[in-house]
C-alpha cells in the first residue's frame, strides 16, 4: 500500500504575524514554521498503517528550499521519502494541480491531506485534487480503516458523525481524530539522523493557471476595553447592550 501525505509549511501559531509591501505580502522574517497540524495528524495515521500493514509513505510539499526542514521533520517522524515541487504555492488550484501530477506519477493508493492549512484556511486543496483525478474523496475525516482495497471512514458533519465506505484510490481530508494529539510522534535522535539520508526528490512544476491573487491582508481589529457594570445596575447594562453593543 502506497500512501502520499501532503505537507503544508505553515507559521507556528505562537509567531507574531506582520505584512509588507502595502499589506499585500506575508512577512516571514522571524517566523517559525512547522508542519500544518491537520497534516501532522494524517502523517501520524500513515505511520500507523506503515507499522501495522507495511505501507510505504511519501511526503510531498509545494514550495521553495525553505520548506525542506519541514519535510525532513516528516521524514524523521517516519516517512520513507519526500518530494518537493519547486514552486511558490500561489493559490489552491495551482497547488492541487502540482499535487495531482505527483499522484498520477506515483500511483498512490491513499492520499492524506489536512482538511485545511493553518495559514490561509482555504480548505480547498484535497477536494480539488479529487476532482482533477476523479478519485473518491472523504473530507473532515476522523477515523480511517483500510482492508485490502476497501475503505471505511468516519467524518464529522453538522450535529454528529457519518460513517462512509468506499474503495481505493481515495483522497482523505484529515483532521484531529485520525489520531489524538497525545499520539503525535516526536522525532527521536535516531529518526533525525536517519532522515538526513532518506531521499528528498525535487521536481519542477507543471503548467497551471493562477486564478486568484492576494489583494490585501489585514489583522483583526484589536479588542476594545472592557466595561464593568455593577450587578445591581441592570438598567445600565441593558442600555449599553442596546445602544453601544447593539446586540439587543
Amino acid at each position: 500500500m502506497k500512501i502520499l501525505v501532503c505537507i503544508s509549511h505553515v507559521p507556528d501559531t505562537t509567531s507574531k504575524i506582520n505584512f509588507t509591501n502595502d499589506d499585500m505580502q506575508f512577512d516571514t522574517n522571524g517566523v517559525q514554521f512547522v508542519i500544518n497540524p491537520n497534516d501532522e495528524f494524517g502523517l501520524t495515521r500513515a505511520v500507523w498503517f506503515q507499522e501495522q500493514q507495511g505501507a510505504t509513505i511519501t511526503v510531498v510539499n509545494v514550495g521553495g528550499t525553505e520548506t525542506e526542514p519541514t519535510l525532513r521533520k516528516a521524514l524523521a517522524i517516519g516517512a520513507n521519502d519526500a518530494i518537493r515541487v519547486n514552486a511558490n504555492p500561489t493559490d489552491s488550484f495551482f497547488v492541487a494541480k502540482q499535487l495531482a501530477e505527483v499522484i498520477k506519477n506515483g500511483a498512490y493508493d491513499i492520499v492524506i491531506a489536512g482538511k485545511e492549512s493553518l495559514d490561509y484556511n482555504g480548505g480547498m486543496v484535497p477536494g480539488m485534487i479529487a476532482g482533477i483525478l476523479g478519485y473518491n474523496f472523504i473530507n473532515s475525516c476522523t477515523d480511517l480503516v483500510i482492508d485490502g482495497t476497501n475503505v471505511k471512514a468516519i467524518r464529522e458533519i453538522d450535529g454528529g458523525r457519518e460513517t462512509l465506505s468506499t474503495t481505493l484510490p481515495v483522497i482523505i481530508g484529515g483532521q484531529k481524530g485520525l489520531v489524538e494529539e497525545k499520539d503525535l510522534r516526536i522525532p527521536n535522535m535516531r529518526g533525525i539522523m536517519t532522515a538526513r539520508t532518506k531521499p528528498l526528490t525535487v521536481v519542477e512544476p507543471v503548467d497551471a493557471s493562477i486564478n486568484t491573487k492576494a489583494v490585501k491582508f489585514e489583522k483583526p481589529a484589536p479588542k476594545s476595553a472592557v466595561k464593568l457594570i455593577s450587578a445591581d445596575n441592570i438598567d445600565e447594562l441593558i442600555h449599553l447592550l442596546h445602544n453601544e453593543a447593539k446586540v439587543i
